[in-house]
């Protein structure tokens, strides 16, 4: 089925960045007939090339299509970029973004808080942060006697891969994350609640080295980043590009939540698994769903911030209140 016959809202976006995720989430609203007033990067225009011949222009022109566009959907990395970027546009637009550093949700929330004030803002909107971010909520006002634990992979995660390309003399590199068979195991037998990160997950990272670049100097920078390695068993390998090329050009990745407990001494178990062969294609599905609601709302008189917790379920939804409940409950 076409991504069209799923959604078929009608809004004008704008898309902020022209990386993985920013080319799948053009692709999908292609697919659903959405409007994409324009792609807006901070390289030269001139050499961003859409196959689908959307307009292509520069970041620093965006506010002149204030009123021209319902929503923008910002697509530029979590690491650097995004905090910057939606300080500079999220008063003037709509935005849904996929901000995705987890320790640093809080802070950025507040900010956003402090930024949005006659404007509707979706902020880290994806799988994790998310719907796994319902799934751990959910699972924990039903089953308070457990504590929810996520495994992520294996899979490439985006955001990792982006923070080890940012390092200079990174050629190319992708990083995969793999959770681990036996912290799984403690947490099926009721014993992974005080298991840490680095306790559940290996990060392994795959790294193409510009010519010349000190490679022992670049594996100590990725293995003490805050927030994305410090706190995990990390390796690191270097291929060529040609074995890069060939090995390691996939996307897929995915994940589960798992929460073990009681209730009234009976024992209970709760998942929910994502296995995703794009996870791009995937989180840019995810983004447009919540771009519908976030352009609904704020027509309904929304404003301010919102993540996945404050966003009803029925207004990811369309047509008639009653038909969704036919169909859905």
């Amino acid at each position: 089925m076409k991504y069209g016959a799923i959604f078929g809202w009608d809004m004008k976006i704008g898309i902020v960045g022209y990386g993985n995720l920013g080319k799948a989430l053009e692709k999908i609203a292609v697919e659903t007939n959405t409007e994409i007033v324009g792609i807006f990067t901070r390289r030269e225009p001139c050499r961003v090339i859409s196959p689908y011949k959307s307009k292509v222009y520069s970041f620093a022109d965006v506010c002149d299509f204030a009123g021209a566009i319902d929503l923008l959907l910002l697509c530029v990395g979590s690491k650097s970029d995004l905090v910057g970027v939606a300080g500079q546009v999220a008063n003037k637009f709509n935005t849904v973004d996929s901000f995705d550093t987890h320790a640093k949700i809080p802070e950025y929330a507040d900010f956003m808080r402090r930024t949005v004030t006659d404007k509707l803002s979706y902020i880290s909107i994806g799988w994790d942060p998310g719907l796994f971010s319902l799934m751990r909520a959910l699972f924990s006002a039903i089953l308070p006697s457990g504590e929810p634990s996520t495994f992520w992979g294996k899979g490439v995660s985006q955001g990792h891969g982006e923070a080890i390309r940012r390092i200079k003399g990174v050629k190319n590199a992708v990083q995969y994350t793999v959770p681990k068979q036996s912290a799984i195991d403690a947490v099926m037998s009721g014993q992974g609640k005080n298991l840490s990160e680095r306790d559940k997950h290996l990060r392994q990272c795959f790294v193409v080295l510009e010519d010349g670049a000190d490679g022992d100097e670049i594996e100590k920078t990725i293995k003490n980043m805050p927030y994305y390695f410090d706190g995990y068993d990390t390796s690191v390998h270097f291929v060529s590009q040609a074995e890069f090329e060939k090995e390691h050009t996939g996307m897929a990745h995915g994940g589960f939540v798992l929460e073990k407990g009681e209730i009234c001494g009976y024992d209970c178990d709760l998942q929910f698994r994502l296995q995703a062969k794009s996870n791009p294609h995937f989180t840019a599905s995810v983004l447009m769903a919540y771009a519908k609601s976030c352009v609904k709302e704020y027509q309904n008189g929304e404003r301010g911030v919102k993540t996945v917790l404050d966003v009803p379920i029925a207004s990811l939804l369309d047509g008639k209140a009653i038909d969704n409940v036919r169909r859905f409950v």
